[in-house]
This record gives C-alpha cells, sequence and structure tokens, in this order.
C-alpha cells in the first residue's frame, strides 16, 4: 500500500475546527495561575464542546466513547493539542490518563472498568501511573524494588516511587509492584489499581525540577515523590494477571510515543512561528533580524528538522495502523530521540532571536525550553532508544569473510577482472 497521510474532508474539518478552537479558547487557559479545582471548572465547559464535536477521548474505540482513530489520524490531532499545556486535557487524551485508559481497557476486569474506567473517561476521576523510583529508572522496570506480598486473602505494599506524574491531582494510581522477585525478569512484577486516599499511599511532595523550580501544591502537571507503607489491598486490584507487569505496561508506550511526537511538533511549531514573527520587526545593526543569514538559516534549519520529524512520525503511526506496534518498534524508537532533540533545538534557536524577552517570562518561550528538557527523559531516556534502535539495524549485518569489508576495492577488482576477463583481454 502507498503511503498516505492526508485525511478526507470531513476529518479535515475537524482539524481546522480544532485549531481554531485551542488557539481562541485553550491558550488563554495558560496566562492564569489556576490551582487544580479551578482550572476543572474553566475547562469544564470547552470539554463539552469537545465531546459535542465528537473528538472527545477520540484515541479511544467506540465502544468507550472514543472515535476508534487509526493513529495517523491521532497524531494530526495531537500536533494541534500539544501546541498547548492544556490541550489534551481540554480534549480527555492527557497523559498519563490515556494509557490508563488503554490498559484498564485491555486488561481490566468488569468491575475494575465500570469503577475506575468509566468515571476516567467521563472525566469525572483523574489518575497517576507509579513506576519510576529514587533509585531504579522507569526505563528498566525489571530493578523496581517497590513489593506486593501476598497476606491471606490481601496484597501489601511496600515501596518508595518518585518523580509520579499528576499524583498530586490524581483520585487513584497505578503501582508497578515485584509479585515474583525469582522470577524471569519480565515476569516480576504486577500492577495495582490504588485509590489515592488508600492507608499507608503517602503523597508526600511536589518535587521541584528544571521545569517548575517551586510547584505550586494541588496543581496540574505536578510530579510527586510517593511512599507505599504496608498499603493492603485484595485481589480486585490486581490488574491483568500476577506477573504481567511489564507486559501490561508495554500497551500503553507505542501509540503514547507516536502522541508524545506529534505534540512536540505542535510545540515546536509554535516557537518557530514565533521566531519567524520577531524576525520581520525587530530591528539591529542596521536592519530586520529577517535581513540577517543567521537568522535565515534558523529559519530554514527548523522549517527542515520539524518537517523530517512530522513525516517520520506520521510514518510510524502508519505503520502501527498497517502492521501493527511491534512491527513499528524501530521507527518509534527513531522518533522519540530524534523528536526529542528537535524539539529543544527549535525552541533554543526562537529564544535566541527573541534575546531578553525570549529568556523572560512575558513570552511562553522560557517555559517551553525547560519543559522541553524532560523530552529526553520521559518514556525512556535518550541512549535507550538511540541503543535500541543501533541494535535492531545491526541485527540486519553481518561478520564479512576473511574480516575484509564487502567495499574492498582490491578485492572487488579483483573479481571484476575475473569476471570480466575476456573483455579485458581484447584491449591493446
Amino acid at each position: 500500500m502507498a503511503w498516505d497521510f492526508s485525511t478526507e474532508p470531513d476529518f479535515q474539518k475537524k482539524l481546522d475546527w480544532m485549531r481554531d478552537f485551542v488557539r481562541t479558547e485553550v491558550f488563554p487557559l495558560e496566562t492564569l495561575d489556576l490551582d487544580w479545582d479551578q482550572l476543572r471548572k474553566a475547562i469544564a465547559p470547552l470539554q463539552e464542546e469537545v465531546k459535542a464535536n465528537d473528538l472527545w477521548a477520540a484515541h479511544l474505540d467506540p465502544e468507550l466513547g472514543g472515535q476508534g482513530y487509526g493513529q495517523v489520524k491521532l497524531g494530526l490531532m495531537q500536533e494541534i493539542l500539544g501546541s498547548t499545556p492544556f490541550g489534551p486535557l481540554v480534549f480527555g487524551c492527557q497523559a498519563p490518563d490515556s494509557g490508563n485508559c488503554e490498559i484498564l481497557a485491555a486488561v481490566g476486569t468488569e468491575e475494575q472498568k465500570k469503577r475506575w474506567l468509566e468515571p476516567l473517561l467521563a472525566g469525572e476521576y483523574y489518575s497517576s501511573f507509579a513506576l519510576t523510583e529514587p533509585d531504579n529508572a522507569g526505563a528498566d522496570p525489571t530493578n523496581l524494588t517497590t513489593t506486593a506480598v501476598r497476606d491471606g486473602d490481601q496484597w501489601v505494599l511496600n515501596g518508595h516511587k518518585w518523580f509520579i506524574s499528576n499524583a498530586a491531582t490524581a483520585d487513584f494510581m497505578i503501582v508497578v509492584a515485584v509479585t515474583d522477585p525469582d522470577a524471569e525478569r519480565h515476569r516480576r512484577t504486577s500492577q495495582f489499581i490504588i485509590p489515592i486516599d488508600a492507608p499507608g499511599l503517602d503523597v508526600v511532595r511536589d518535587i521541584g525540577s528544571v521545569e517548575n523550580p517551586r510547584p505550586r501544591p494541588y496543581t496540574y502537571g505536578s510530579h510527586c515523590e510517593v511512599v507505599l507503607r504496608d498499603v493492603r489491598v485484595d485481589d480486585s486490584a490486581l490488574l491483568g494477571n500476577r506477573g504481567d507487569g511489564f507486559l501490561i505496561a508495554q500497551k500503553r508506550l507505542g501509540p503514547g510515543r507516536i502522541h508524545h511526537c506529534m505534540r512536540w511538533i505542535g510545540q515546536a511549531s509554535r516557537a518557530f512561528d514565533m521566531m519567524c514573527e520577531r524576525a520581520t520587526y525587530r530591528y539591529a545593526h542596521g536592519s530586520v533580524l529577517a535581513d540577517k543569514q543567521t537568522v535565515r538559516n534558523f529559519i530554514a534549519d527548523s522549517a527542515a528538522e520539524i518537517q523530517a520529524l512530522r513525516l517520520m512520525t506520521l510514518h510510524a503511526a502508519w505503520r502501527i495502523d498497517e502492521e501493527g506496534t511491534a512491527a513499528a518498534r524501530k521507527d518509534i524508537a527513531l522518533i522519540k530521540f530524534f523528536g526529542a532533540k528537535i524539539l529543544h533545538d527549535v525552541i533554543d534557536r526562537a529564544l535566541q532571536v527573541h534575546g531578553s524577552l525570549g529568556y523572560s517570562a512575558d513570552l511562553p518561550l522560557e517555559s517551553m525550553y525547560r519543559a522541553a528538557r524532560a523530552a529526553r527523559l520521559y518514556d525512556g531516556p535518550d541512549e535507550v532508544h538511540r541503543d535500541s534502535v543501533a541494535r535492531q539495524y545491526l541485527k540486519g549485518y553481518t561478520r564479512p569473510a576473511d574480516d575484509r569489508p564487502t567495499e574492498h576495492i582490491p578485492t572487488r577488482r579483483e573479481a571484476a577482472r575475473r569476471r570480466f576477463a575476456e573483455l579485458l583481454a581484447e584491449q591493446p
């Protein structure tokens, strides 16, 4: 099948509506310092408009209230939503809730779906995903030390989780814990659904970060330290089968990385627009910045990189739609580390063109710049994805005979002389 990233007219109308809606209705929320309750009140009428336009939680299957869109369409939507931190939230597809919805829908029991998934889909509940630990990276969950030990008909969870997104505003969290320490390394963990008010579950603090050095408590987008001390749950809290923690986690990663990259494209495109606008009127050293070769290079390089990332990401999305997530593994890893670099570089150039104004908080560039640094860490550091890509490519190569390069010219020349000996003999 030929590659085709075009959209039918009806869907293009939805994209056009989304673009205008996000800019006019969602962008203004960025300028206000709202706590979680205030933000929920502010976005409630916007979410109703989204639902009225059949765009709510579009990443889910129709039976769950979504639209059943493939990854190419979802990617085009995420490109628009990613231009603002609140875009996904208004459209019901924010992380980590979107990934939690997907795994609850895939492996949750009917009771779990009714208690947790339905209110999550309705926007009544919010959630978090507790994987990473202070001394154990989420990129390698085989090293986790948080435990869930069987005690009669209950599980007792103990552990220390770190940088857990939105834990401060969540109604429940999905905790990854070791249930079988002696099992094969990818079968050691299980996942548990824990109410945020469960005895022994302590959201210790909002962690300051490069993105937000002095976090305001109880705000959307927090990253928290969480401690579990003898948290007791019964079997109804176990998500999927015992030992399936790693396998379940994989279900939320592939498409999630497509969405990450398309959102980064939306952010980079917004920074690009600001950079180009600045170049048209900022006057320095005898002319506007648009007349400076360095600024023109910034613009040309940024345009090329955004376009390259967009095509790479849509191609990865297309492969998922056509062949499944497993077939697109290499493509997904490529866009993850390439996308993080492009996001940073484009924002960095835009900030440079704006000078002190870009560095100030009077423009969104400074907050975009700080947030972009985390892209190289989220969903696995760049180094892990680079290594994965390299290993997959290397599988297609073998050691040459006699350790002589395949392209070794003297060897090839000798073979060519034997092949064309008759022709060469005719030469005077």
